[in-house]
Order: C-alpha cells, then sequence, then structure tokens
C-alpha cells in the first residue's frame, strides 16, 4: 500500500468517526431548546463529513460528482442566505462557515478534473494525479480552514464541560474537520 493510499485511509476513518457525535447531537440534542440553527448546523456538519468520507475514500464515493455538486450548491446557498439574513446577530456566526466549507467542497469537486478516466462520474480525489484548477481559491481556502482549525481547538478545551449542551463536541468536529479540509486544499495545489 503506497503512502497517499495509506493517509486516505488513515483520513476516511477519522472522518468516518465523526460521524458518530454527529449523529449523536442529531439523537440527543433538545432542539426545541437550542433552536432550529442550530440543528441545521448539525446537520450541515454531518453532510460534510459524510462527503469528505467520500472524497478521500480510495474506494470512491456512492454519489457521482454531479450529486455531490448539487448537494453543495444548494448547502452553500441555504447557510449564505441564512447568514447574510441574520447577520450581525451572534447565532448566525456558523452559517457562514457552514456556506464557506460547502462552497470549498463545491470548488474541490468542480476544479477536479472530471475529463478522461482519471476517475469517471465518481467522486474520487485520492486517487486524483492531478491538481485542482485556480490553486490559489485552494490556498486562500486552506488558510481559512487552518486558522478556524486552530481557533476552534482552543474553544473546545476551554469550554470543555462548561458549555451548552454539544458545543464542545461540535468545536472538536470543527477542528478535526478544518484540518482535513486545510490539508485536502494544500494536498491538490
Amino acid at each position: 500500500m503506497s503512502a497517499p493510499v495509506l493517509v486516505a485511509w488513515l483520513l476516511t476513518a477519522v472522518f468516518a468517526v465523526l460521524a458518530l457525535p454527529c449523529v449523536l447531537r442529531l439523537v440527543r440534542l433538545d432542539y426545541a431548546r437550542l433552536g432550529s440553527g442550530v440543528r441545521n448546523a448539525d446537520l450541515a456538519e454531518l453532510l460534510l463529513v459524510v462527503a469528505m468520507v467520500a472524497m478521500i475514500s480510495p474506494v470512491g464515493g456512492p454519489i457521482p460528482a454531479a450529486g455531490w455538486q448539487a448537494v453543495f450548491v444548494l448547502t452553500a446557498a441555504w447557510f449564505g442566505f441564512a447568514w447574510w439574513r441574520g447577520r450581525g446577530q451572534a447565532h448566525t456566526s456558523g452559517c457562514g462557515h457552514h456556506a464557506l466549507s460547502a462552497a470549498a467542497m463545491l470548488y474541490m469537486v468542480s476544479a477536479m478534473p472530471h475529463g478522461g478516466m482519471v476517475h469517471g462520474p465518481w467522486l474520487t480525489m485520492s486517487s486524483m494525479d492531478t491538481r485542482l484548477a485556480v490553486p490559489l481559491l485552494a490556498v486562500l481556502g486552506a488558510v481559512y480552514f487552518v486558522a478556524d482549525a486552530a481557533r476552534s481547538g482552543v474553544v473546545a478545551v476551554r469550554t470543555r464541560g462548561d458549555a451548552a449542551p454539544g458545543l464542545t463536541s461540535r468545536t472538536v468536529c470543527r477542528a478535526v474537520m478544518g484540518a482535513g479540509m486545510g490539508y485536502l486544499l494544500l494536498a491538490a495545489v
């Protein structure tokens, strides 16, 4: 097994493990009290985790790239609109991040080469031997996600056990996802 395939399997496992806290939050938390915005953010996080598993898995994703593109466009538009509508309000701060995350994933899916027999219609970034188009976008995205991962990691440590239900789990997931997004964006440059 080559090093890139080994790394791809390791990252697949890490992202797959992140699905568990997302599902547990969705099952256990009282969203009537926390608000639908928190539920929507948890659903978006689960969607993005599943997409990361599909993108990095050496097996490839069961959904063609065009399907993921549609999902990411809708997710980015939904959270972008929610952020725009509620800008300046503290509870919408995660909306902007989820809109950017979906847009970055849309970029990764759309900017990878789709011609020839590289990967057909399936989403398989781990076997890609060519680079993403417009590398400056990848570098800017990586800087954002790495910085956000560091900030989220600090928040997770500081709020451990003292925060609202699910906040520590949510920030740990955000930190790991941000680090993973930064890595994937830089690796594809």
